[in-house]
């Protein structure tokens, strides 16, 4: 296996911690966003903070930003690049540095790209979209208190940590920090004790996204694996 292959495949794996923020996993690593500040707030109570997270959600129909994506870990690294989310269940993440891959998830697939590789993966996702952190951006906002348990640790910081109800979720908490409305961190502990931030910049909310961004046709030549 070459060197491409091995850096393509790493890639893949940090990515599974997404697949995004995505698909099959996206802490309890406090963002930073709410590091740097004093809190000096109770937490709200359950009922309190999954209102105030759908009321947040339910107002993103539609984002698109820049992203820097670090794991740290088994699989250590940086990657950043670009995506685009919309309800309901459309979501594309395009890593373009240090190497390139593309996810894009409509609600009943989604395809993995890795250009190295040469090679394209078509998963099914209908069964697992409902446990998962692409719920949170392109999913039902109203049912999210189904899949996750939501906590708020200072009722003053729109500040969340959800922790999946589900025994067979991938990872076992996912905060969210908001500024002005709009997601702008995400900090993902998985199941194998890595810890992957992802800091959104360039946000765009509730634009107008052409369709064609959540549709992928393997270009000629590439691998299909069908899963």
């Amino acid at each position: 296996m070459n060197l491409s292959m091995n850096k393509s495949i790493k890639q893949k794996m940090m990515n599974g911690a997404l697949a995004g923020v995505l698909t099959t996993s996206l802490g309890v690593a406090a963002p930073m966003i709410a590091m740097t500040q004093t809190a000096t707030a109770a937490p709200a109570d359950n009922l309190t903070a999954a209102k105030r997270l759908n009321t947040l959600l339910t107002n993103t129909k539609s984002m698109t930003a820049n992203f820097t994506q670090t794991t740290k870990g088994a699989n250590s690294g940086t990657f950043s690049g670009s995506m685009s989310v919309q309800r309901p269940n459309n979501f594309r993440w395009e890593t373009k540095s240090p190497s390139q891959q593309i996810i894009v998830a409509n609600g009943s697939s989604m395809w993995v790209y890795d250009k190295d590789l040469e090679q394209a993966t078509k998963q099914n996702v209908d069964s697992q979209v409902g446990n998962t952190p692409a719920l949170l951006l392109s999913g039902d906002p109203s049912k999210i208190d189904q899949n996750f348990k939501i906590t708020q640790p200072y009722s003053n910081k729109n500040y969340y940590v959800l922790y999946p109800k589900s025994d067979s979720a991938s990872f076992k908490s996912l905060s969210m920090s908001f500024s002005g409305g709009k997601p702008v961190m995400m900090v993902l502990n998985d199941s194998l004790g890595q810890t992957t931030s992802i800091k959104f910049s360039n946000i765009k909310l509730n634009p107008s996204i052409s369709s064609s961004q959540f549709k992928f046709t393997p270009p000629a030549g590439v691998d299909v694996i069908n899963q």
